[in-house]
């Protein structure tokens, strides 16, 4: 009896030289580094955006959703610097979903809306690429705007790249190319809403947690700020009881109407403006291009420093938006 027991242990410790714990170089001559930053599909429709194995956004994109988004946006704490919905009225600002795009006038159609009247829905096709890096990770995506019947309203092209920075701080870029669907234009009206947002978490909100607004002109809050033209605009507060943080929204110079009109409110929101006072039309071998950009960062950062981060920003190279060769 004694004996069988020591059997088990016996054979596993002849085993343990067969699992080798030799240097790579040794067993795996062509081992490849493995890449600091990946994007991970997941089940469900989503797709993980992630530095050392750190979650830093998901990408939201199921069919059956009012359009794609990106929740969470960690900070350097570990919280998302984001929520969905308005913290007070979440069915009526349910619409709100994090950081997202759409648009409340597409050729008629409301996109910004998740019910009521003329409403229409962003609607996922497939993913042309995921690809991992060192130094930043993308993905590239394709996407309908379609109306209440399912018609295609507009053609959408999303490019989503994620680059880490120093003491989890990071970097959004956001790459959109737009066309019509046939030989017709389109035209996207004017409206305050539209084409990107970002709903803040409440603890940063001005009103609930006596964060902070600070615009590239200088402007403070909603009392100040409100649509106003800006390169950029900060949304800051605090995180946690001793951690502040936030997101930079920045604007391109090569979009349309650039400086953009920033919509804000101090109960938490932002959003870049492409359309406030007057329509913008995509004619028919003319695609539309955007780019936005974002920065997760810790503190409440001063205006010179923002600038500096927007001005690496806009000396970025505009990528490609079609499937890459690797």
């Amino acid at each position: 009896m004694f004996y069988c027991r020591l059997m088990p242990i016996a054979c596993w410790m002849m085993l343990l030289p067969l699992y080798s714990t030799a240097a790579p170089d040794e067993d795996l001559p062509t081992a490849k580094p493995v890449p600091a930053v990946q994007v991970i599909p997941l089940p469900y429709d989503q797709a993980s955006f992630q530095h050392a194995g750190r979650e830093l956004t998901r990408y939201h994109y199921g069919p059956a959703l009012q359009r794609p988004f990106c929740y969470p946006m960690a900070g350097p704490e570990g919280r998302s610097l984001t929520r969905m919905g308005h913290p007070r009225d979440p069915f009526g600002h349910s619409h709100h979903n994090s950081v997202w795009i759409s648009h409340a006038d597409v050729g008629g159609v409301n996109f910004w809306a998740d019910r009521g009247k003329d409403v229409g829905r962003i609607v996922h096709q497939h993913v042309e690429q995921f690809e991992d890096g060192q130094h930043s990770a993308w993905m590239l995506a394709v996407n309908h705007w379609q109306d209440a019947a399912g018609k295609i309203v507009l053609l959408e092209r999303r490019r989503i790249e994620i680059q880490p920075l120093a003491a989890g701080q990071w970097l959004m870029y956001l790459d959109m190319e737009f066309q019509p669907p046939a030989d017709a234009p389109v035209t996207i009206g004017a409206t305050a809403f539209g084409m990107i947002a970002v709903r803040m978490a409440k603890t940063i909100g001005v009103a609930d947690g006596g964060g902070r607004v600070l615009t590239s002109e200088g402007l403070r809050n909603e009392e100040q700020a409100f649509r106003k033209p800006a390169r950029w605009m900060d949304y800051s507060g605090p995180v946690t009881d001793r951690a502040t943080g936030g997101i930079t929204l920045m604007d391109h110079p090569a979009n349309p109407n650039h400086p953009a009109p920033f919509h804000l409110r101090n109960d938490g929101w932002m959003g870049a403006c492409l359309t406030l006072d007057k329509p913008l039309v995509v004619e028919p071998g003319k695609p539309l291009r955007l780019r936005y950009g974002l920065w997760m960062h810790q503190g409440v950062p001063q205006a010179a420093h923002i600038q500096q981060r927007w001005q690496d920003f806009v000396e970025q190279p505009l990528p490609p938006l079609t499937k890459q060769r690797q």
